[in-house]
C-alpha cells in the first residue's frame, strides 16, 4: 500500500491538544510514570530503535494518559471507564496512586491476562458485551447514572497529551531517530506522539482487520468500522477518536497496514531477537518494519504493551 499523508478536516469542535499540552503532561506525570528506555539494535543488517513502553507501570503506555487526565481535570473521587484491557489497567493504577475509586468496563472477550490484572488492581471490574463499543456504552450509562466522571480511552485531549509524552522522550533520548512507528487503535497514542516527537515522520500502522484510521481518512471523518484481528483486544476501536483525528488533520502522518500473519510472525521474532514477550498490538510496528513499509533509515518502533499470555513458536 502506498503511504498516505493526506488528512481531511473533521467537524469536531472540542479543544485540540498541542505540543505545549504534551510538555505540560510530562510535568504532571513525572514522579508517577516511568521514563522507559530506548534500545538501539540491528536486525537483518538494518538499524532500528525500540521504545520499550512495555516496561511502563501496568505493562503498557496507557498509564500516561490516565494520569494526565486525572491530574489535569476537575478533582473527582470516582472515575468510570471502558477498555479493552490496557487503558483500564492504566486508569486503575492512576486512580490508586491518586486515591480515587475506579470502575472499569471491559468486553466479555477481554484476554484473561488483562482481566486477571484488572481484578488484582483494586478497581471494580465489569464485563459487558462482545466488543469495546458495547462496554463503552454501558460504562457511559453507569457514569451518567451516578453523576461521576467518565474517562475515555483515547478521545480526550488530556489523554492524547499524556500519551504524547512517549514521543517527547523519544525525541530527547534518540535525537537521531528519523521516524516513530506506532500501532493505531483509537488514535490516542499516534496523535499524541505526533505532537510530542517534533518534526519527525510518524508512521501509523494498523492491522488489516482494525482499520479505524484508514477508514476515517478514506471517508474524510471518523466512521464506524468492523473489527477482526488478532490484535483487536488492544487495537479494536470501531471508530477513531474525534480528538485524535483533529490532531492528525493539523499534523499528518504516514500510514501502513499489516496482516494478522505478519503481526504474529513479528511477535515471535521480537521474542527471538530481544526476548520481548509483546502482545500482538505491540508487534504491529515491527511487522510493518520487517515488511519494508516504514520509509525511514533509523526509525524508533514503539513497543506499546505486553499484557498477553502466549507461548513462543
Amino acid at each position: 500500500m502506498t503511504p498516505s499523508t493526506t488528512v481531511p478536516t473533521p467537524t469536531d469542535a472540542r479543544p485540540v491538544p498541542t505540543e505545549a499540552d504534551v510538555r505540560a503532561a510530562a510535568e504532571r506525570i513525572a514522579g508517577y510514570a516511568r521514563r522507559t528506555p530506548v534500545l538501539r539494535a540491528e536486525v537483518d543488517g538494518r538499524p532500528l530503535l525500540l521504545k520499550l513502553e512495555q516496561l511502563q507501570i501496568t505493562g503498557a503506555f496507557k498509564l500516561r494518559g490516565a494520569l494526565n487526565a486525572l491530574r489535569a481535570g476537575e478533582p473527582t473521587g470516582k472515575v468510570v471507564t471502558a477498555s479493552g484491557g490496557n487503558h483500564g489497567l492504566g486508569v486503575a493504577a492512576a486512580a490508586r496512586m491518586l486515591g480515587i475509586t475506579a470502575v472499569v468496563y471491559v468486553p466479555e472477550t477481554v484476554p484473561e491476562a488483562k482481566a486477571r490484572l484488572l481484578q488484582a488492581s483494586g478497581a471494580e471490574l465489569v464485563r459487558v458485551g462482545e466488543n469495546y463499543a458495547a462496554a463503552a456504552a454501558a460504562a457511559h450509562e453507569r457514569a451518567a447514572a451516578e453523576g461521576v466522571r467518565y474517562l475515555h480511552a483515547y478521545d480526550d485531549p488530556h489523554v492524547v497529551a499524556g500519551q504524547g509524552t512517549v514521543g517527547l522522550e523519544i525525541a530527547a533520548d534518540a535525537p537521531d531517530c528519523d521516524a516513530v512507528v506506532v500501532a493505531v487503535g483509537g488514535g490516542g497514542l499516534v496523535s499524541g506522539i505526533r505532537l510530542g516527537s517534533g518534526d519527525r515522520r510518524v508512521v501509523a500502522v494498523e492491522p488489516e482487520g482494525c482499520r479505524s484510521l484508514h477508514a476515517a481518512l478514506d471517508a474524510g471523518e471518523p466512521v464506524d468500522t468492523a473489527v477482526d484481528s488478532v490484535a483487536s483486544s488492544a487495537l479494536g476501536a470501531t471508530r477513531v477518536g474525534d480528538v485524535p483525528f483533529a490532531v492528525l488533520r493539523r499534523h499528518p502522518v504516514t500510514t501502513a497496514m499489516v496482516s494478522d500473519a505478519e503481526i504474529l510472525a513479528a511477535r515471535d521474532r521480537m521474542w527471538e531477537e530481544f526476548r520481548i514477550a509483546a502482545e500482538p498490538a505491540a508487534a504491529v510496528p515491527f511487522a510493518a518494519w520487517l515488511a519494508g513499509r516504514v520509509p525511514a533509515e533509523n526509525p524508533c518502533l514503539v513497543v506499546c504493551g505486553a499484557n498477553a499470555e502466549w507461548t513462543p513458536a
